[in-house]
Order: structure tokens, then sequence, then C-alpha cells
């Protein structure tokens, strides 16, 4: 039986949507699993052992220069290789518009949430199988996922906790510290930043424990704010980093804190010791999920105090 995954982005959504594949693989004998997803995300589901192929795709990039020759070229070298196989089921698991797009291209029957589960409503009238997930703050983003998969792939769905069935490749920067922490002070929304001096305290509380904070960075401002905390707390600032080589730093961390983007989240998929930090945002669908200890602080108007963040750091000391 093949299956494709259509799970595009952004980074968090796409790491929630592992243990869905770990399920499949446990309940479906001689199941192959190829995943489609956005080109930057592609080394995520690239390591879980369960996913045969990886079918990047560019369209955030394309969609600034639709109509050109170059990116028309693209689209279509795309399209053949979407449609190189046939599938026995293209599952959504975004279902959103964008993800309805892609599902459509694909060969095979497509399969996803119905009109009272899609994210948007008008994406479950495309499908050819549906399957309703209520939608509802006690149903996180991971076990949607893999309600839906069950009830596509025809199995019960799991009473075991998610396993996301990742292992951390080599870090992408060799980390001069015997133990490390990773902190992760950037974000998309200036509304979901953490005030600095507050991540400088974690940073010096983490020092104290024997770690040696590192402070990650996806952009030039995100660097400069970094080099900022990273001097306040007597921590390291690595060059710009993959998502493969930030997800070795990440899954050899002794413990990482966050704010609520996707390298917090992929940190606790690999079962570290993960606190995710919301300033403007409720954790509901999308808190932080891991086997280690894991904790979701704060949400709209209740931005979290540095006596509580330390309060929640593990008990792990060198």
């Amino acid at each position: 039986m093949k299956v494709l995954v259509i799970k595009t982005s952004s980074m968090g959504d796409v790491v929630h949507a592992l243990p869905a594949v770990t399920d499949m693989q446990r309940h479906v004998q001689g199941l192959q699993v190829d995943w489609l997803v956005e080109a930057p995300f592609a080394a995520i589901p690239a390591l879980h052992p369960g996913v045969r192929r990886v079918i990047p795709l560019g369209w955030r990039k394309w969609r600034k220069s639709l109509f050109s020759a170059g990116t028309q070229a693209l689209l279509r070298a795309f399209r053949a290789d979407l449609r190189a196989e046939r599938y026995d089921v293209v599952l959504d698991l975004q279902g959103l518009l964008k993800s309805v797009m892609w599902t459509l291209q694909a060969r095979g029957p497509s399969a996803g949430y119905d009109v009272r589960s899609a994210r948007e409503r008008l994406a479950g009238l495309f499908y050819r199988r549906t399957a309703r997930v209520p939608r509802h703050t006690e149903i996180q983003a991971v076990e949607r996922c893999r309600r839906l998969a069950a009830a596509h792939l025809g199995y019960a769905m799991p009473a075991t906790p998610p396993e996301f069935g990742i292992r951390a490749p080599e870090p992408g920067w060799p980390v001069p510290a015997a133990s490390h922490a990773v902190l992760i002070p950037g974000a998309s929304r200036p509304e979901k930043l953490w005030p600095e001096d507050r991540w400088i305290g974690v940073g010096r509380e983490l020092l104290a424990r024997g770690m040696t904070p590192v402070v990650l960075w996806g952009s030039r401002d995100e660097e400069a704010m970094a080099q900022r905390i990273a001097a306040g707390c007597e921590g390291l600032v690595p060059p710009f980093l993959t998502v493969r080589g930030a997800a070795g730093l990440l899954g050899h961390a002794r413990q990482v804190v966050g704010l609520d983007t996707g390298f917090t989240h992929l940190a606790a998929a690999f079962g570290r010791p993960t606190i995710g930090i919301y300033c403007d945002y409720e954790p509901g669908l999308a808190a932080v999920t891991g086997s280690g200890p894991v904790a979701s602080l704060g949400g709209v108007g209740q931005v979290p105090a540095l006596d509580d963040v330390l309060r929640t750091l593990s008990s792990d000391r060198a």
C-alpha cells in the first residue's frame, strides 16, 4: 500500500504530523509513505525512517514570480515528479485550500477532513473521501493528524502517546561545550517576542546548572538579538544553520527554551526537555508535545514571568 502525505508547512505543523506516520507504519503492513512538503522543511520528514521519499515543493518561492518562464518550467518538473507514482491514498493532513491544490494533482484517491473539521471548510468539499475529526481545544494538532490517518487507513485510533519516530542527526555546528542548552528567542511577529532581559535570566540559570547557553537565530535581526542575549549570559551564537543542522543542535541539547516556533516543537519531538513560551497565542491546539518533560507557558495577554520559566526548567543538573 502506498500513501502520499500532504503536509507542506509550517515547520511546527510538519512536526505535528510525524506521529501519524509512526501509527500508519505500525498498523498497516508493508506500507510505503511519501511526503509532500515545502522545500525548506524537507529535512524534517526525511528524519523519519518510515518515510520512503520526500517530495520538495517550492510554492512559497514560485508564487512570487508565478508566470515567469523559469517558474513555469519548475512547476512542470514538479508536477511530473508528483505524478510519477500512483498512490492508494493521498492523505491531506493540512485541510487548507492550498493543500487541496496539490492533493488533487497527485495520482490517487484524495482523503482529508470533512467540511466541519477542515481548517478551511471549503477544503472539505474537494476530497473523494472525508472523515470528521472534531475541532476544539481538547484535541491538539498532533492528535488530529493521528485521528485522520486512522480513519482513512482503517485502524483504531491508538491509545498510546504520540511517537514522533525521529532521531537527531549530528549537529550542523560542532558545539564547543561539553553540555549545552538552546534558547530560541526569534519569532515571525514582534507580538510573539519575549523580553531580552528574561532570556538573559534563563541563560544565566542554565549556565549555573552547568550548561552552555546556545542562542539560535534565523535572520539578521535575530542574529543581532542572539548576540546581545549571549553576551549577557556567557552564551554562544552559532552561524546560520540549515533545518537539519539546527535539528542536530536541538536533538542533543540538555534543555531547550523557545518561543512558539517550529524549532521549539522539533526539540520536543526529539524528546528533549522543552519549554514553549507563548506571548500572543493560546497553546490549545498547538501546545509543545513530546516524550520528555515539556511545558507550554503563557497565552494571549499572559506573557510568562521569568520566575515561571525558571521554576519549570528541568531539574537535571551537571
